[in-house]
C-alpha cells in the first residue's frame, strides 16, 4: 500500500504574474506520512507557472596570503557568468523526465510526478559581481606545479558573510552565488572539508540563496565539473529552500526539512542528514568521495550549443522518505539509475549500520606477542576510557605491541579558575587499579602520558595569569597518576595565530607564547625524563606550507620552540583538508601519497606560507611519527606507508616521490586513534603494523 502525499499549503501568496514579490523565495508545503516538507515554488495544485527572479553573483575571491611575488591570489568567477546563464539552470534543456525545461523544475516535476502545466523556472538572471577579500587564515589556494592549475579552499560562513555584507536583502529573489574553483570549509575548521557550497535562507538578510562554485581549469585532482557544483547546491535548495546552513552544519535543529537520517550509500559508517545533503559537507548520497577529499560524483552529461555540460545527479524525495501517493517512480534525477535503492536509514546513535552495539565483544584472536630488542620505531596508540562500564578495558590488557600508550583525556575544568586541567578515572574504572595498571605497563618499557584536550575542547592560554594553573593542575595530575608525561591535543580553534603574527621563530600570539611557557616550566619542574609530545590536526602543521596564519600552521612555533626536548609530533593525517607535497602536487587525504607527503613536510623541512625566508627546519627522524584514524585506513594502507617512509621504496601505484632517497630509517613510528577499536576489530592494526615495525632495523 502506498503511503499517501498531500500538498497541504501555500507558505507565500502569489501574485497574477506568477513572480514572488515579497519576503524569500515562495515555497509550498507537502505532507508525507508523519512529516512535513517545503519546496521552492508555487503548489502543482495551481498550475500554470511560478517565476523566481534571480540575481547571479560571480564571486571575485582575492586570497590575501603571500605568493610568488608576495602578491595575493586572485579566483574571479565573473568571466564565466554567461556561461553559467546558457546552461540548463536557465536554459531549457529536454530532459528523459521533467519535460523540456529548466534543471531544477525538471527535477521537481520528475520528483511529484507532474505531466501537466506546471513549472517553477528561474528568471533571466540580473548579474552583479561581488569581490570577498580573504584574509591570511580563512583560506588558502593549492596550484599544481605540473599544470599550473588552482583550486582554492576557503571558510564557507566567512565568504557568505562578508558577501552579504555588500548584498542586501534582495525581496522574493534567489541569489545564486558561485566562485571560481573554491571548495569550502564549515564551522571555521579546515578539518571540516570539502564542500561545493551552502544553500538556503541567510540568516543575516533574510535572503534566499545558492553559494556554489564554478569548475573551470581546476587541477585533475578535481573530478567535478563546470556547473555540477552548482546544480548540486541548486538541487538541494529546491528541496530544502528553508535550510540555515549556520544551524544545519552544527548538526543542529534547522527551520528547513528535517528528512530521516540517511545512510551514504558506499560508505556503510557514515550518517547523511538529517537534511537533504550531509552534515557538514553537504553533499548528496550519489557523492562518493571520502571525508576530507573534494566532493566527487558522476555527473549527468547535457549537451548545449556545440558544448557539453555536467549537471549533478540527486536524490529525489521518494528516496529519502520511501513510496508516498503523488511521488514520481524515480529516485534519483536527471539519472534514473544514479540511485536503484532507498535510503538505508541510520542506527540510532550508539549502533553501527546493520545493527550490534559500538562495543563489542572481547577480540576472537590473541595479541601478538612483542619479540626482540627495542629499535627506535614505536607503535603508539590512544586508550579511551569513554562510556562507562563496559565499554572500554582495563589498561593491563593493551595488546604488548603498544609502545607508547596515550590516556584520553584530560579536559578543562570549567568550575575551576581559567587555565585549570582536570582528570577523572575513566568510568567503570577504579581508581587505584587504574593506577597500579599505569605501573604496570610501565615496568614492562611502555611510556605512559595522559592527552590534555581533545576533539571538541575549547582551551587557551591567552592570559599570562593563567599559565600557574595550568601548570599546577597538569603537575598534579601528572604525579598522582604516575604518568610519564603529556600529550597536547590542543586542536581549532584552540590554537589560532593572531594578525600580524608572521614569524613561526618569534610567535607574538599569546596563547601560542603562553602554551610555550607553560610546558617549559612543566619540563623544568618535572625533570628531563618528563615527556612532551604533540598531536596536531592537518591544519596545524602541514597546511602551514600553502598559508601560515589563523589555523593554519598553528603548532609550528610550538614545535620548533620545544624540537630540542619534544619527545615525538605525530600529525593526524585524517584531520585535515587536501594539501600539496614538497613535488607542489595536490594530494588527497586516505591515500598513501597523501600520508607521505605530509609527514616528509615535518621530516625534510619546508617553507612556511611559500616563504623561501620562513624555512622550518626538518625535525630530527627519531622525534616524527605519523596518525592514522582507525576506521579511515586499512592495514594495507598503513603498512605501505610506513614501509616507504622508513625503507624509502614506493609501492606500486604511488605518485608522490620522496625528497630523499632511502627514506627515513630513524623515523619514529605511526599512532593510532584509537588502542580501543584496534581491539574490537580483533588487533587488525596492532597485529600487522606493530610487527612490521618492530621488525626493521635498529635506527641509528
Amino acid at each position: 500500500m502506498r503511503k499517501q502525499l498531500a500538498i497541504v499549503a501555500v507558505l507565500c501568496v502569489m501574485p497574477a504574474s506568477g513572480v514572488w514579490a515579497q519576503g524569500t523565495v515562495g515555497t509550498y508545503r507537502v505532507s508525507a506520512g508523519a512529516g512535513s516538507f517545503a519546496f521552492a515554488g508555487g503548489a502543482p495544485a495551481q498550475g500554470g507557472t511560478t517565476t523566481i527572479p534571480t540575481v547571479l553573483a560571480p564571486v571575485n575571491l582575492v586570497f590575501e596570503h603571500r605568493v610568488s611575488g608576495g602578491r595575493g591570489f586572485v579566483m574571479d568567477a565573473a568571466r564565466h557568468a554567461g556561461a553559467v546563464a546558457g546552461t540548463p539552470i536557465f536554459e531549457a534543456y529536454p530532459f528523459a523526465s521533467g519535460g523540456r525545461t529548466q534543471y531544477a523544475d525538471a527535477m521537481m516535476r520528475t520528483a511529484l510526478g507532474v505531466q501537466g502545466e506546471w513549472h517553477t523556472l528561474l528568471g533571466k538572471p540580473e548579474v552583479r559581481p561581488v569581490t570577498v577579500r580573504v584574509p591570511v587564515g580563512y583560506g588558502y589556494v593549492l596550484t599544481s606545479k605540473a599544470s599550473g592549475r588552482s583550486i582554492a579552499v576557503a571558510d564557507a560562513e566567512f565568504v557568505q558573510r562578508e558577501f552579504f555584507k555588500q548584498v542586501p536583502r534582495q525581496e522574493g529573489k534567489l541569489i545564486l552565488a558561485f566562485t571560481l574553483n573554491t571548495a569550502f570549509y564549515a564551522l571555521g575548521d579546515a578539518t571540516v572539508c570539502c564542500s561545493w557550497g551552502v544553500h538556503g535562507v541567510d540568516r543575516a538578510t533574510g535572503s534566499s540563496f545558492v553559494m556554489s562554485t564554478y569548475l573551470d581549469g581546476a587541477p585533475a585532482v578535481v573530478e567535478d565539473q563546470d556547473v555540477q557544483p552548482l546544480t548540486q547546491q541548486l538541487a538541494q535548495f529546491f528541496k530544502d529552500p528553508l535550510n540555515d546552513p549556520l544551524v544545519y552544519v552544527r548538526n543542529a535543529q534547522s527551520p528547513g526539512n528535517a528528512f530521516p537520517a540517511w545512510v551514504r550509500p558506499g560508505f556503510a559508517n557514515s550518517c547523511g542528514g538529517p537534511a537533504a545533503g550531509s552534515t557538514y559537507f553537504q553533499l548528496e548520497p550519489t557523492n562518493r568521495n571520502p571525508k576530507n577529499n573534494f566532493p566527487a560524483s558522476a555527473a549527468f552529461p547535457a549537451q548545449m550549443s556545440g558544448r557539453v555540460y555536467h549537471l549533478q545527479n540527486v536524490a529525489l524525495p521518494a528516496w529519502y522518505l520511501g513510496s508516498a501517493e503523488g511521488w514520481g517512480p524515480q529516485l534519483s534525477f536527471p539519472d534514473g539509475q544514479a540511485l536503484k535503492e532507498k535510503a538505508v536509514p541510520c542506527p540510532a546513535r550508539g549502533r553501527r549500520p546493520g545493527g550490534g552495539q559500538t562495543a563489542a565483544p572481547k577480540p576472537s584472536v590473541e595479541a601478538a606477542a612483542q619479540s626482540g630488542q627495542e629499535n627506535g620505531h614505536f607503535l603508539i596508540g590512544y586508550w579511551s576510557g569513554y562510556g562507562g562500564p563496559g565499554s572500554t578495558f582495563p589498561l593491563r590488557e593493551v595488546s604488548p605491541q603498544w609502545d607508547v600508550v596515550l590516556v584520553a583525556f584530560s579536559t578543562p575544568d570549567k568550575n575551576a579558575p581559567e587555565g585549570t586541567m582536570q582528570f577523572r578515572t575513566p568510568g567503570g574504572q577504579d581508581t587505584a587499579q587504574f593506577k597500579a595498571d599505569i605501573a604496570w605497563l610501565k615496568s614492562r618499557g611502555k611510556k605512559v602520558l595522559i592527552s590534555l584536550g581533545g576533539g571538541g575542547q575549547h582551551f587557551t592560554l591567552a592570559d599570562a595569569k593563567r599559565v600557574p594553573n595550568f601548570v599546577e593542575s597538569v603537575e598534579r595530575i601528572v604525579r598522582e597518576y604516575g604518568f610519564d608525561g603529556i600529550d597536547i591535543d590542543f586542536e581549532s580553534p584552540s590554537l589560532s595565530i593572531a594578525p600580524g603574527d608572521t614569524d613561526f621563530r618569534k610567535p607574538t600570539t599569546p596563547s601560542i607564547v603562553n602554551l610555550i611557557a607553560a610546558l617549559k616550566e612543566l619540563r623544568g619542574r618535572l625533570g628531563e625524563k618528563f615527556l612532551i609530545t604533540l598531536v596536531p590536526e592537518g591544519t596545524q602543521i602541514p597546511s602551514g606550507y600553502p598559508s601560515y596564519g589563523g589555523q593554519f600552521g598553528s603548532y609550528l612555533p610550538i614545535l620548533h620552540a620545544l624540537r630540542d626536548v619534544v619527545y615525538f609530533s605525530d600529525t593526524q593525517s585524517y584531520k585535515t583538508p587536501p594539501l600539496a607535497g614538497l613535488d607542489g602536487e595536490i594530494y588527497q587525504p586516505g591515500t598513501v601519497d597523501y600520508h607521505v607527503a605530509m609527514t616528509e613536510l615535518v621530516l625534510h623541512g619546508f617553507a612556511v606560507g611559500g616563504d623561501a625566508k620562513l624555512m622550518f627546519p626538518p625535525m630530527p627522524e627519531n622525534r616524527v611519527a605519523v596518525g592514522f584514524l582507525n576506521g579511515d585506513t586499512n592495514p594495507e594502507i598503513v603498512k605501505q606507508t610506513m614501509d616507504y617512509l622508513i625503507t624509502g621504496k614506493a609501492p606500486a601505484g604511488a605518485k608522490y616521490r620522496l625528497r630523499k632517497k632511502g627514506g627515513y630509517p630513524g623515523m619514529l613510528g605511526a599512532m593510532f586513534w584509537t588502542i580501543d577499536a584496534d581491539r574490537r576489530a580483533n588487533y587488525n592494526y596492532s597485529n600487522t603494523v606493530g610487527p612490521l615495525l618492530h621488525g626493521y632495523p635498529v635506527s641509528k
